[in-house]
């Protein structure tokens, strides 16, 4: 067997703790997505300044080493 290669159990467990990831991240959406309605109908803030806060928190981010999909 080669040293590189994965179990087949080791190969699901991989795919299940993604699928964990992206439920938590798709929440995590929802609540932040929540926030930021409820915190524009109020007119505590409005989408504007959310949006120029959003691009420049953004800015500070480098690219990641990674190509993203």
């Amino acid at each position: 067997m080669n040293s590189n290669s994965l179990s087949p159990l080791h190969e699901v467990n991989m795919l299940a703790k993604l699928a964990d990831i992206k439920e938590e991240h798709y929440h995590q959406l929802v609540t932040l997505s929540t926030i930021i309605e409820l915190l524009v109908e109020k007119g505590i803030v409005t989408r504007a300044e959310i949006e120029t806060k959003a691009a420049e928190l953004n800015s500070f981010i480098s690219p990641p080493p990674y190509p993203m999909a």
